[in-house]
């Protein structure tokens, strides 16, 4: 039987790559959400994500001297390819892929989720997340901060889904979509200007540290 975090991790990476085709090169040098990086960059990154089992993942983490943020750029090269069309083409052979560093599932499925609109919403994409997936990776992250800050970005606020069942914590309210509180509490602070109530300003003055 098919492990269902597995199975919305593999839904999203074949909308994405959907979403993907027939870019133009200009699109595919658009700074993304993800600091730094263009949309075909962090294309790449989810396909070494997608790529990396536990053992290398070590190697390239003691290589690395346990620079993390060196150890993603040297995997992202790895997978950039030579052209977007080759990026796109490393990418979807990773749709169906169970491979992943030393993560929780939901760990992957919130970093597919979360880069997915990373890369979509300066396109000017839009993808409409079964709110289960969302509500599954929003309640993971509320009270996580392995990978990416999540939970103390939210600390003391109380979050309130308006499309779903989500809810967390206890405090000056932040409300809006789903979506739009994930993006938030990763961090991403253009998506702040989705939510409403009396705490969505001190969440935008966390926004930003601690993203990825």
């Amino acid at each position: 039987m098919t492990d269902p975090v597995w199975a919305s991790i593999h839904a999203e990476r074949a909308a994405l790559a959907a979403d993907l085709a027939g870019l133009t090169e200009e699109q595919w040098a658009t700074p993304s959400l993800c600091s730094g990086l263009t949309v075909r960059e962090v294309l790449a990154h989810l396909t070494a994500s997608a790529s990396l089992i536990a053992v290398r993942w070590m190697a390239g983490v003691i290589r690395c001297r346990f620079d993390f943020d060196r150890q993603v750029a040297v995997r992202l090269a790895e997978h950039l390819g030579t052209t977007p069309a080759e990026t796109l083409e490393r990418f979807r052979s990773v749709v169906a892929s169970t491979t992943k560093p030393p993560l929780p599932v939901v760990a992957m499925l919130g970093e597919t989720l979360v880069h997915g609109e990373d890369i979509r919403r300066p396109l000017g994409l839009r993808r409409d997340h079964p709110v289960g997936v969302v509500t599954r990776v929003a309640a993971y992250y509320q009270g996580s901060d392995q990978v990416v800050v999540a939970r103390s970005r939210v600390a003391g606020l109380r979050l309130v889904a308006d499309d779903g069942p989500f809810t967390s914590g206890t405090g000056p309210l932040v409300s809006g979509s789903t979506l739009a509180l994930v993006m938030a509490m990763t961090g991403r602070t253009a998506c702040c200007d989705d939510l409403d109530g009396e705490g969505v300003e001190l969440l935008r003055s966390r926004c930003g540290a601690g993203a990825a």
